[in-house]
């Protein structure tokens, strides 16, 4: 008598997933271009990458910017809303040139954020160093964080007012 021999083998509810997702590669490959990715298609080839930060007095912008100068590129603000707007080129270095691959990015963009009211362009500064744009925009002095003293015990309490004078309260 033959003795069969069974596997067992774990059930996986995603695998069939797996073959809808291959099939659906299937039909829309050639139709969209296989470099292109989602940020291709919505806002340009390329946009610099930008962190936005705040500290005690300024909120601060820094957008890397490799292999751009100081020309190409300008940064606005309008409105609460800080643009920086430039074109990085392809600059191939002789005819005789033949890339293989090019991996960096190049052309236009455009990146724009809007930007809390406690911020002011009034004192702004912006520097431009080793590919590296950091832009500061000072704190509107209203919205500063202020240090508000208690005072207990026997001691007359005391109110800090906007313009951080200290009066006794009743006064």
């Amino acid at each position: 008598m033959e003795e069969m021999i069974m596997n067992i083998v774990k059930y996986d509810p995603f695998r069939e997933f797996l073959g809808l997702q291959d099939e659906m590669n299937r039909l829309f490959k050639g139709v969209v271009p296989a470099a292109a990715n989602r940020e291709d298609m919505l806002g340009g080839a390329w946009a610099p990458k930008v962190d936005i930060f705040e500290n005690k007095d300024n909120l601060v912008l820094e957008a890397e910017l490799p292999g751009m100068t100081r020309d190409d590129f300008e940064l606005s603000f309008e409105n609460n809303v800080i643009t920086l707007k430039g074109e990085r080129k392809f600059e191939k270095k002789t005819e005789n040139d033949n890339y293989h691959r090019v991996e960096r990015s190049y052309g236009a963009f455009t990146r724009s954020f809007t930007l809390p009211h406690t911020v002011t362009p009034e004192g702004a500064k912006a520097e431009f160093n080793n590919g590296i744009l950091h832009v500061s925009l000072p704190k509107r002095e209203e919205t500063k964080a202020r240090k508000i003293n208690v005072i207990g015990g026997d001691a007359a309490p005391k109110t800090i007012e906007a313009n951080d004078k200290a009066k006794p309260a009743g006064a």
